[in-house]
């Protein structure tokens, strides 16, 4: 008798189920761990309290990255709060024997960045950390996703994880896209479409041409975002694009352990007839350059659009919510958001803060220079990123534009650091998020994709990136 047809998430899930039982969630064992100083402290002390160690501390990798500074990253972090955190993360890994890729360490960065480019993450394997965005490392065709500190202390203590097994959604995206248009405002259009709570109890699987037409880099920026319309994570099988990218790095499997694992890997796509719980499926060419005018990542717009109004909302029940949005914001519903001054520019963040990033604006505002009203933030990824860039020359580039380089971190994403956008300022962002006071209190942020921050960066308004390539 032949076996069910199964979806991708199916195969790497049921692969990992230590234990089953009915009415219970699943135990499934991690492939691999990631921590930093934020969710991390609070596990290693049940740990302590506990009187038990690590279960598998090779399977776990740590990195600073929420709490560092982007400027003087090696002189002692001036917010005690953020020391602290810095500095107990220190503590638990020398105490429990993890490794730490610490600041100044070559391989320091955003831990969804150092992920992918050190090559410890990889397909077919269950990957958690305790931060929402570790769904970016789906885009290898993993099952990935971010849990709580208690979670994080039973990985630490059991290599496994208590879950219930989600409802899988496919969604499929054909055709080819317009100029201007990058990953990142496909997936902005597709949380807008589905709204910030419409993939909510799901695991995504993104497919079809566009998708696999896409680099890695631009790959993971969609998964990174799966987690904001809902989804448990996103996930994309795995193909010659993923085998090329991986192939060399630094803890990539090497020689016959290579060939063996490649074998496997190339197993990892959803089987014909496979069933999933929703379907939905977009059309590359309705999309355009997208931008955020709300405090919630779904309330997006194509950049030439103009902001609803209450009668237009789909849900009454949104009403408020909406007023309110646009109240924090300073806008006013029906307004268009093209031509409105913006104060700050950040291009950074597990979302978009990779070389290929990097590359796109520096290929844009090389010759150009950034407008006088706008303050113009480059965060790297990881030390790999920003020492790659340097060798490209991009730094220089930068620095002609008048915008400014700093080192790695998650800087401006969210305001747990120095680098925070004053109260009332807008800033147009590359990160994932857009809740009030995300990039510091009473900021206002509209997120964008790396092309449409730079046009910004360059006109000091919103401005239509086609209007210039």
């Amino acid at each position: 008798m032949s076996q069910k047809p199964q979806t991708l998430f199916d195969k790497i899930w049921d692969s990992h189920v230590v234990k089953r039982q009915e009415g219970h969630p699943d135990v499934v064992f991690i492939d691999r761990h990631f921590i930093h100083e934020v969710t991390s402290p609070q596990a290693f002390n049940g740990l302590r309290q506990r009187g038990i160690p690590v279960f598998n501390p090779q399977r776990t990798t740590a990195v600073p990255d929420h709490n560092v500074p982007t400027k003087d990253q090696l002189l002692p972090i001036k917010d005690a709060l953020s020391r602290h955190q810095v500095d107990t993360l220190r503590k638990n890994c020398a105490d429990f024997g993890i490794e730490l890729y610490d600041l100044g360490h070559p391989y320091q960065g955003i831990v969804h960045i150092i992920g992918p480019e050190l090559g410890l993450t990889l397909p077919g394997m269950t990957i958690v950390c305790g931060d929402s965005h570790t769904s970016t490392h789906g885009a290898f065709g993993n099952i990935s996703f971010g849990i709580g500190t208690s979670e994080v202390e039973m990985v630490l203590s059991a290599q496994c994880i208590m879950q219930y097994k989600p409802k899988k959604m496919l969604i499929e995206i054909n055709g080819q896209l317009g100029k201007g248009v990058l990953s990142k405002d496909i997936i902005l259009y597709i949380i807008a479409k589905i709204s910030a709570g419409g993939a909510t109890g799901y695991f995504v699987e993104y497919a079809g041409d566009t998708i696999r037409n896409l680099s890695m880099e631009a790959r993971m920026t969609i998964c990174n975002m799966s987690i904001e319309m809902g989804a448990r994570g996103g996930m994309i099988a795995p193909d010659e694009t993923t085998f090329n990218y991986i192939k060399g790095r630094k803890f990539a499997p090497q020689g016959e352990e290579w060939e063996k694992q490649l074998a496997y890997w190339k197993t990892l796509k959803t089987d014909e007839g496979a069933e999933y719980d929703t379907v939905l499926r977009f059309n590359a060419e309705d999309i355009e350059p997208m931008i955020t005018y709300g405090t919630n990542p779904g309330m997006g717009i194509k950049v030439t659009d103009r902001i609803p109004t209450l009668a237009e909302l789909k849900d009454i029940a949104e009403q408020t919510s909406f007023k309110k949005s646009l109240e924090y914001m300073g806008l006013e519903a029906g307004a268009q958001l093209l031509g409105k001054p913006v104060d700050y520019v950040f291009i950074g963040s597990c979302t978009n803060a990779r070389i290929e990033d990097l590359r796109l604006v520096a290929d844009f505002v090389k010759g150009k220079r950034k407008a006088d009203n706008v303050e113009v933030w480059i965060i790297p990824g990881s030390n790999q990123v920003a020492t790659q860039a340097k060798a490209e020359g991009l730094d220089k580039i930068f620095a002609e534009a008048g915008f400014e380089l700093r080192d790695p971190g998650c800087s401006a994403c969210l305001g747990m650091n120095e680098d925070k956008v004053p109260a009332g300022k807008y800033c147009v962002s590359t990160s994932n998020r857009n809740f009030e006071g995300r990039q510091g209190p009473q900021s206002r942020t509209f997120l964008a994709s790396p092309l449409t921050a730079a046009v910004a960066a360059v006109t000091g308004k919103v401005t239509d990136i086609r209007e210039f390539v």
